[in-house]
């Protein structure tokens, strides 16, 4: 009897050892959706800004156009004459009359590139204050911007062909 006493709590005490070394101490999180999947993965909805009208500003743009269109038309003006020029030039030697004719053209033409070139700078300075305050992106500057930058690239591609045209130096 002494023996099964003994026998039950050895094995009383082996089931309760097995019992504690099995227990999961470990805590696993849940395999189920948590809340965040649940939203899906579409973009969320951007909220767009409209600018405010800005009278002052739009009496700029309206200068600024003013001057750009003065500005391209006196550059077409004289592109026609610095390219007429340079055809009189293609010929003759670098350092003739004809050759510093067609280069007084393109200095001049030079101007007027830099005056659309400082438009530009004028009309991102106009952009930039707006961003500093941090207002809504205003569609007419950017547009009058959009324009201003297509005339200076036109204006830079004119004088490199005409340039391309004449004799180097």
């Amino acid at each position: 009897m002494k023996r099964a006493s003994s026998l039950r709590s050895l094995s009383l005490i082996a089931v309760l050892a097995v019992s504690a070394c099995s227990k999961d101490t470990t805590a696993y999180p849940s395999l189920g959706l948590r809340p965040v999947e649940k939203l899906g993965f579409a973009e969320p909805e951007v909220k767009t800004v409209v600018a405010t009208p800005d009278p002052a500003l739009d009496a700029d743009i309206r200068t600024i156009a003013g001057r750009l269109d003065a500005i391209s038309t006196g550059f077409t003006r004289d592109a026609a004459r610095a390219d007429a020029l340079a055809r009189t030039a293609r010929g003759a030697a670098v350092g003739s009359d004809a050759w510093l004719a067609a280069q007084t053209a393109l200095a001049g033409l030079d101007d007027w590139r830099a005056q659309s070139s400082a438009l530009v700078t004028d009309i991102e300075q106009h952009a930039t204050d707006r961003a500093a305050t941090l207002q809504a992106d205003y569609p007419a500057l950017a547009a009058i911007r959009d324009k201003a930058q297509a005339e200076n690239d036109r204006q830079g591609a004119t004088i490199a062909r005409i340039q391309a045209s004449l004799p180097a130096a």
